[in-house]
């Protein structure tokens, strides 16, 4: 306790010296401005939350995320702490009698309601991240204190002759509005609230005791009973869906757009771990398998910006009735607020800048109103309603989805690309940075480095073909549910098998983490060791970015991998090449590396020699790339396209479905399409229900 005692008397003590330092004019000029400089600070942060917020959605740079977490983070401080100054201001001013001072305090008092307004948010950004949506309590107690105050704030100032603080309440409206679809969207989009609404009601299943009290009445009768099965009649599959390949162009768009929010009512389920059932299987199963690969990823895409929407946004709160209302209520209270203020204001009352100023949070506030109207009107959730109303027969919906059509949008739903990461390529560029034992001691070493030798690579319609087709073949080729685990847990031993070889099969039966880094590195070997005959196999390329893609997701985003000892394999396999690299000296060339490798005898297995302490995988990925280079180059690319295809499944299958979701914010992952694309076929684990209720009735003689 004296210690503690002792800490903050020297705290506060070299609080006052530092105060001591700063010059009289520069405190006096604070003092006059840090509420004009706070508000201004806001108004920026809260342009850079709508412009940006929806664009993480399609960007996968790091660059975008700082700004946004910077600012969300910020905005919501600042805005707190104006309205902490405001109403020390009004309460300290309120007994003076100053024309000035009262002038002023009006001002402030009309200021008040707008840092509500802020802490609303924009629509387009209601959480950085998922854990932003499980304290949602603490927005709710923010709240009731912030609209708390700032309705005591338009309360003292009513007191006068001004007409501006009634015309504050139409601005604390809308604030009160926009923050509490704030807390509501937070709240619902937490998991377990989440996946609370998405459960049925609960299901006993047909009366067992009721039953058995009849059968052991009826025996007991002398009767010969005898129970027997009556299945429970599936319903039928849904042949509704409407397929036309062509729409993907103009107004046929729309058609995706309502079929994968129906898809997405069913399969979010899957983000929160509940189980589907058989029929939701089968319907599914049978619209994905009349598609073609792009419109199968075209769909799965939206799907996947509903879910997005879902998580991070205001979109489940507003596109209901009342939702709609309060959009209204919220657009009319800030125009009419601008229109009073503008017809009604005696300007030579107030002090120029601070009118510069409240006139920049009004139109400021109609601008950002405009904005997000335009984005709503223009989201995929206002089409999917307006294009059912259309079906319908809605006149005014039809019209105004006309409208919408006029303007073509070829907008991305999520960055289409994937981020590479190559051990060899680290290895072999490797050069520790002058700061280098600076960084380590903070230990940013690690994370700079991640981003440092981090690419990116489109998504090619080619890879989109190659990993559709290969699993609607397998969906096709096992009819049986119970076949289906075995694409999510086969890991490439399956493509192998198809292939014919089963000298390979050693590869995959390891642990998964050092399974995929041996192929890994064997892909690279085969990749730069090749003659210039193979550039036009496209399976070359696709397996070269596959085999990238999944190093970059060990190494930057592990917890979405089942890796085990993955990264201290990988950590020791760097070691062992950049040790065998400066050893041979083939300095930044990696064919020449690659070559290298290959000339090392491997007829004694890594093991017998190093043991089982280093995890290094380094020289088993030259057998397994030496065996690839007998089977003849299309034939060696196919297999090794078909087996990263494989693990690429097993990764996807056994990432949680929150994990699949906090990357929608990043930009989006090519696993999480993968992921949801085998739900929709139907291979995946949690189909768990495979029939329905087992009727039984008594068959008595």
């Amino acid at each position: 306790m004296l210690l503690l005692a002792a800490s903050v008397i020297f705290v506060n003590a070299e609080r006052r010296r530092l105060i001591e330092v700063i010059p009289d004019s520069v405190k006096k000029a604070w003092k006059d401005w840090e509420l004009e400089v706070l508000i201004l600070g806001s108004l920026i942060f809260q342009i850079v939350l709508i412009l940006l917020g929806k664009h993480r959605q399609r960007v996968a740079k790091l660059w975008i995320r700082m700004i946004l977490w910077t600012s969300y983070l910020l905005a919501d401080w600042i805005a707190i702490v104006a309205l902490g100054i405001i109403s020390q201001n009004t309460l300290d001013k309120c007994k003076q009698t100053s024309v000035d001072d009262k002038s002023k305090d009006e001002l402030m008092s009309f200021w008040a309601p707008f840092m509500l307004l802020h802490l609303g948010g924009p629509d387009t950004i209601t959480a950085y991240s998922l854990e932003d949506n499980e304290l949602w309590l603490r927005h709710l107690v923010g709240l009731i204190i912030q609209s708390g105050l700032t309705f005591y704030i338009l309360l003292v100032s009513l007191p006068g002759s001004s007409w501006l603080p009634f015309l504050s309440l139409f601005i604390f409206i809308s604030g009160l509005i926009k923050f509490s679809e704030r807390t509501c969207a937070l709240c619902s989009a937490k998991i377990e609230n989440l996946r609370d609404s998405m459960l049925t009601s609960s299901d006993p299943g047909p009366n067992y005791a009721k039953f058995m009290e009849e059968y052991t009445l009826k025996k007991a009768e002398g009767f010969y009973v005898m129970a027997d099965e009556v299945k429970e009649i599936s319903l039928p599959i849904d042949h509704s869906y409407p397929i036309d390949h062509s729409y993907h162009e103009g107004k046929d768009k729309l058609l995706l757009i309502r079929e994968a929010f129906d898809q997405f009512q069913t399969f979010k389920r899957l983000f929160v771990d509940l189980i589907l059932s058989f029929q939701d299987r089968d319907n599914s199963r049978f619209y994905f398998k009349q598609l073609l690969p792009k419109e199968a990823f075209d769909v799965i895409e939206a799907e996947l910006g509903f879910a997005y929407d879902t998580f991070y946004t205001k979109a489940p709160v507003i596109f209901t009735p009342l939702g709609c209302i309060l959009r209204v209520v919220t657009c009319s209270c800030t125009f009419f607020s601008l229109i009073s203020f503008s017809l009604c204001t005696e300007r030579l009352k107030y002090h120029k800048l601070d009118l510069i100023l409240t006139y920049l949070l009004l139109v400021v506030a109609i601008l950002l109103e405009i904005y997000a109207l335009i984005v709503l009107l223009y989201s995929d959730w206002t089409k999917n309603w307006l294009s059912k109303g259309k079906a319908e027969g809605k006149f005014c919906q039809s019209v105004l989805l006309n409208i919408l059509c006029l303007r073509r949008s070829n907008k991305m739903r999520w960055s289409n690309c994937t981020p590479q990461y190559n051990l060899l390529s680290y290895c072999v560029e490797f050069k520790p940075p002058r700061c280098y034992r600076f960084q380590k001691l903070f230990r940013i070493n690690e994370l700079l480095e991640k981003h440092k030798y981090k690419k990116y690579e489109q998504v090619s319609l080619e890879l989109k073909d190659l990993i559709f087709n290969h699993f609607k073949n397998f969906a096709g080729e096992h009819n049986n549910e119970l076949d289906h685990p075995v694409l999510c847990t086969s890991r490439g031993s399956t493509a192998l098998a198809k292939n014919d070889c089963s000298s390979l099969v050693w590869s995959t039966e390891v642990e998964f983490d050092q399974s995929f880094l041996i192929w890994h590195i064997a892909t690279d070997l085969c990749y730069y060791t090749d003659d210039g005959s193979t550039r036009s196999i496209k399976s070359k390329q696709i397996s070269k970015q596959l085999s990238d893609y999944m190093l970059y997701l060990l190494v930057v985003c592990p917890f979405m991998l089942p890796i085990g000892l993955g990264m201290i394999r990988f950590r020791d396999t760097c070691a062992e090449a950049k040790e065998f690299f400066t050893e041979r000296k083939v300095g930044k060339d990696l064919k020449i590396a690659c070559r290298k490798l290959l000339t090392v005898n491997t007829e004694v297995g890594p093991a017998k020699v190093k043991g089982d302490r280093s995890k290094s995988v380094l020289f088993d990925a030259c057998i397994l790339a030496k065996s690839l280079q007998e089977k003849g180059n299309k034939r060696k690319w196919k297999i090794i396209s078909e087996v990263w295809v494989e693990m690429l499944a097993y990764a996807a299958t056994h990432c949680r479905g929150n994990h699949h979701a906090q990357q929608l914010r990043k930009g989006g992952e090519l696993l999480t399409h993968v992921w949801l694309l085998m739900a929709h076929l139907g291979i995946t684990e949690q189909f768990q229900i495979n029939r329905g209720h087992a009727r039984a009735k008594l068959i008595v003689k």
